[in-house]
């Protein structure tokens, strides 16, 4: 790990990936502590205040002040997205990998299966099962998830192949152990180091993707502070406080190209010869 992190450092774009992430990661987690006002608190005769002392980024159309919101919503927005892509991730690995455990026609229709479900586009994918499900928060992270998961699943299917052939993974079939414990203590854990890269990807489309269907009114709904809503509420009052609309799109913004990357350093880093 200490290895890892060297080499990630010596990467400028591993550097300031990890930078841009600790300071997200401090946000989510200290970020309602820090926020200066109640972000629920309606204060009328405060509407529309640009950036200033008292108000640091603003004040929206209800005069509850931006900054205090951001705080608050980068917890919903990040943690949600994590989760996301952590729950689509597992799943698209396991898939992935027990398909190249058993070849042959399993694995051909599994992967044809999984080829037909990524013709469609995440967004598509996720609007498909929101409208299904309803909208909410916890259903936007499920479709999601369910988006995320072919991508995965062929990702790691890619991977497993090759780890398939190897030695260990024939002892253990000859020493008669079942097919879930060979994909669950001999494939899975070699082919970790491509999931984290890909997952740390995917951690900024999953921001930007939980955001889309906040602004679409199928996520977060009102008064959540999530960045895609604030986002959505503030399109209406851009002739009157343009910043409204502009601090949370650059939080949405740096979330993405900070995760970004944090994957190509990761990537760099954990295939150093490449």
């Amino acid at each position: 790990m200490t290895e890892i992190l060297r080499r990630m450092l010596r990467s400028p774009q591993g550097a300031l990936g990890l930078g841009i992430v600790a300071l997200i990661a401090l946000v989510v987690l200290a970020g309602p502590a820090l926020a200066p006002h109640n972000p629920e608190s309606l204060a009328p005769l405060q509407r529309y205040k640009p950036p200033g002392g008292q108000f640091w980024l603003g004040t929206d159309q209800y005069g509850r002040d931006i900054l205090s919101r951001l705080l608050h919503g980068a917890r919903a927005t990040v943690m949600l997205a994590l989760v996301a892509t952590t729950l689509g991730s597992l799943a698209g690995a396991l898939i992935g990998t027990v398909s190249a455990y058993l070849g042959g026609r399993a694995d051909e229709a599994i992967m044809r299966t999984i080829d037909a479900v990524m013709s469609i586009p995440s967004l598509l994918m996720a609007l498909l099962i929101v409208n299904l499900l309803g909208k909410s928060s916890l259903n936007a992270l499920l479709a999601i998830a369910l988006a995320f998961a072919p991508g995965m699943a062929r990702v790691t299917r890619s991977v497993a192949l090759s780890v398939r052939k190897q030695d260990y993974v024939n002892a253990a079939i000859a020493r008669g152990e079942s097919a879930a414990f060979i994909v669950r203590r001999e494939m899975l854990p070699n082919v970790v180091a491509p999931i984290i890269v890909e997952m740390t990807i995917r951690v900024a489309f999953a921001v930007m993707l939980f955001a889309t269907l906040s602004f679409l009114g199928l996520g977060a709904q009102p008064p959540a502070s999530e960045w895609g809503l604030m986002v959505a509420e503030a399109r209406r009052f851009m002739h009157l406080s343009p910043w409204m609309i502009l601090w949370p799109s650059l939080a949405v913004a740096l979330v993405a190209i900070g995760f970004n990357l944090l994957g190509d350093g990761l990537r760099d880093a954990l295939n150093p010869r490449a």
